[in-house]
């Protein structure tokens, strides 16, 4: 074809007989981008203004039209009436240009004669709307993934594929995938002022669509290619693209109270219970891709899980599951705690709407979900947020605030309205589309300190001089506020590791308003402990006291967390001194005095069954070892343990309320006895946790107890069904008038070497 001759006075014109030529402001900016290079004739795409529609589609004054169409042979644009060639407007250009032809499509010839009929993405109006705008620009739009993202949808009556993404200080942005042949100059996105979004429809793509942005950035460099923030789906690492998978797909059997609440119906009782100070909450902590392996040794599908695992953590009483972070990760070592698609559930076992259904099915079997998340750090993988738009702009340009030295990562900038924004949506996104009944957000202490992990010199100061991060504390706040309002029944809960003051106290009287703490000093001084030689732990009695010191300080979670079994710290069972015996033995000890301590549970998959060997992501649980009786009898204490746990009200009504606890036996440090008390309702019956931490047993050994009466001795971990010496109180005690400690009544048990009794109040 022969470029379009020129006609100085009005542009470009086909031909005289058409009575049409091309609107002048159109060919000026065309003459402008129009190589002079031999070498390379055609078109430069980047010296055209950013916003393509001021070129492509439809001309300003209405009679004329301009496609970008690279590697056309031929194009035409065609109705129903109508089919009218289009002029290359120079050699080696692959843009064309015509006369309009109303409501038109493109039929385009391809090299060996492939002849293919489209829509022109130019001739679209736009999607987005004023109030999308209007709240993306000031940061306040609680469902963000509803105006960006790849949305498929129907528009101005043609289905196909909305994409918008923000990217304020790019020059230019284009989607490139499979379908354009990764052409970054395709299919260039059209500005939206000065909200900083680019947006683009583009008819026909549809689900399973591969896809990425190509940014240029304010200096004019072509960035890698990006990955969607607001992305729903993922390519199966280690390849990056993002991936166009529909919301709302599931069709969900059974109804969370937050989705409930949302839908402006009554909030399920049972779904609300799940979370409430009040109830029983025992959490089992999997790492989906290592629990169970299938044959071959690949990873279980979220399907699988839905039935395997979940029925497994059903049976065994937890009333939580809760997932490390299955938001889609780039590196299965970092266990899923360095994102890079916030939006999209992990490849890696499915697709979004089986992971809907995971929740689904863990619902229909009475059991939260809850699912790990990290909103205070991001990997530095170049298709990820780093340097998004060629500038820093989800995380601080100094790296004294941006960069996490122990993660090796990037930190989001909270003082930044549209980063808040995105993070608070995305909490939302994971209560709203997939029902979560909770967060557990990651590493709040490393958020909340401008000086964690560093040295003087390596950190900021904020505005007052102080180590406190501001803008992360009220990011915090105003997510669990937002969360509060909206979902009041989720729970959010903060693994922070250090006294800061008010963690689920309300942030209207200084706190962070999380509903949950986990309790890592009693953590770290309980596992201490009972890794030491019995002989010695006389000497650390205060290690199993000093938590009930601030017990009720704030709700706390009691953890055994995957962090507390890698790295050469041991599983559980491993921590444990002596002969596989004593190990056992003090495995299922511990346990029954977590579940005995005031706190909700939390407990890391395999050790419900003593697993000896420490985690290893890369692999399997050892479920072999339950061929032997006594790791099938850690895991029958823990299924007991759960039900009393639930059954019981004194073991969990006044988990962070002092009324709750009452020690009857706290200096028995020689003998290396506790006993206490927890203590519910009035009318509910009282229980009595004894402990013998010693390796020698101990009969006729006196303890108070609070009424006196018959005492059923509800579990003893030294019974022969879990495996042990068979030696207890013959399932009963009675009290004597024999005043002990503060006590009036008392009786003398029999308690085994390293062993726990739970005596439960009988009010029949």
């Amino acid at each position: 074809m022969t470029p379009l001759p020129q006609d100085p006075a009005s542009g470009w014109s086909l031909d005289p007989a058409y009575g049409w030529s091309l609107d002048p402001a159109v060919a000026r900016l065309l003459d402008g981008a129009l190589t002079d290079d031999p070498a390379a004739p055609g078109l430069r795409l980047d010296r055209l203004p950013a916003d393509p529609f001021a070129v492509l589609g439809p001309t300003p004054d209405g009679h004329g039209l301009v496609v970008h169409v690279p590697g056309a042979q031929r194009v035409q644009a065609v109705n129903d009436d109508t089919a009218q060639d289009l002029t290359r407007v120079s050699p080696g250009a692959d843009v064309f240009a015509g006369p309009l032809v109303p409501y038109y499509r493109l039929r385009i010839e391809w090299p060996a004669g492939v002849v293919e009929e489209r829509e022109d993405p130019y001739r679209f109006g736009p999607v987005l709307g004023e109030i999308d705008e209007h709240l993306i620009g000031e940061g306040s739009h609680r469902r963000l993934w509803e105006a960006l993202g790849a949305h498929l949808t129907t528009h101005e009556s043609v289905a196909g594929l909305h994409v918008a993404v923000w990217a304020p200080h790019a020059r230019r942005a284009a989607l490139v995938g499979g379908f354009n042949s990764w052409n970054p100059t395709a299919h260039p996105l059209r500005p939206r002022g000065a909200t900083g979004v680019w947006e683009l429809f583009v008819p026909g793509l549809g689900e399973g669509t591969v896809y990425k942005y190509a940014l240029t950035g304010p200096d004019g460099e072509r960035l890698p290619l990006k990955a969607d923030p607001v992305g729903f789906g993922a390519e199966l690492p280690p390849a990056t693209g993002s991936v166009v998978r529909p919301l709302g797909q599931h069709r969900w059997t059974t109804a969370s109270a937050a989705a409930r609440q949302a839908d402006g119906q009554p909030a399920d009782a049972q779904a609300a219970g799940r979370n409430a100070a009040d109830q029983p909450m025992s959490i089992y902590e999997v790492h989906l891709g290592s629990w169970r392996r299938a044959d071959g040794g690949r990873p279980l599908s979220y399907v699988e899980l839905g039935e395997e695992l979940v029925d497994y953590v059903a049976d065994l009483g937890f009333t939580h599951l809760e997932v490390m972070p299955v938001s889609e990760h780039p590196f299965a070592g970092s266990w899923g705690y360095q994102p890079v698609g916030l939006f999209a559930p992990t490849s890696r076992h499915g697709t979004p709407r089986e992971f809907a259904q995971f929740v689904d099915r863990a619902h229909a079997r009475g059991l939260g979900v809850l699912a790990d998340w990290v909103p205070g750090h991001f990997p530095t993988d170049a298709h990820g947020l780093g340097r998004f738009d060629g500038t820093a702009l989800y995380e601080h340009r100094d790296p004294r605030e941006g960069h996490h030295p122990d993660w090796q990562t990037l930190i989001y900038n909270y003082g930044r309205p549209e980063v808040r924004n995105l993070l608070v949506s995305n909490a939302l996104y994971w209560l709203e589309e997939y029902r979560l009944d909770g967060l557990r957000v990651d590493a709040v202490a490393s958020m909340i300190y401008r000086d964690y992990s560093r040295q003087d010199g390596e950190w900021i100061p904020n505005a007052d001089g102080g180590r406190e991060n501001y803008e992360a504390i009220e990011f915090l706040r105003h997510t669990n506020a937002v969360v509060r309002d909206l979902h009041p029944h989720a729970a959010m809960i903060a693994e922070e590791s250090t006294a800061f003051p008010g963690v689920t106290g309300p942030a209207e009287h200084g706190g962070l308003g999380f509903g949950y703490k986990w309790n890592l000093g009693w953590m770290n001084d309980s596992l201490d402990y009972f890794g030491r030689d019995p002989l010695f732990r006389r000497y650390h009695h205060d290690q199993l006291t000093f938590g009930l010191t601030y017990a009720f300080s704030e709700r706390f979670v009691l953890p055994i967390s995957h962090d507390e079994v890698v790295h050469g710290k041991g599983s559980l069972y491993g921590r444990m001194p002596g002969t596989h015996a004593d190990k056992l033995g003090a495995v299922k000890a511990f346990l029954a005095y977590m579940w005995g301590h005031p706190g909700k549970k939390l407990l890391f998959m395999g050790q419900e069954f003593g697993q000896p060997a420490e985690w290893n992501h890369d692999a399997a649980l050892d479920w072999g070892v339950l061929a032997d009786p006594g790791h099938r009898g850690i895991q029958h204490v823990v299924r007991d343990l759960n039900r009393l746990h639930r059954e019981q009200p004194a073991l969990h009504r006044y988990d962070a309320d002092p009324r709750g606890f009452q020690w009857l036996l706290v200096d028995a440090a020689d003998d290396q006895v506790f006993a206490w008390l927890r203590r519910g309702a009035p009318g509910d019956p009282h229980v009595v946790v004894v402990l013998n931490l010693a390796p020698v047993p101990r009969t006729g050994y006196r303890v108070a107890f609070p009424v006196p009466g018959r005492w059923r001795e509800a579990l003893n971990t030294d019974a022969a069904v879990y495996g042990g010496g068979d030696r207890g109180n013959r399932g009963a005690i009675d009290t004597e008038p024999v005043p002990q400690g503060t006590e009036a009544q008392s009786a003398l048990l029999t308690l085994a070497p390293v062993s726990a009794v739970y005596f439960v109040e009988d009010l029949s």
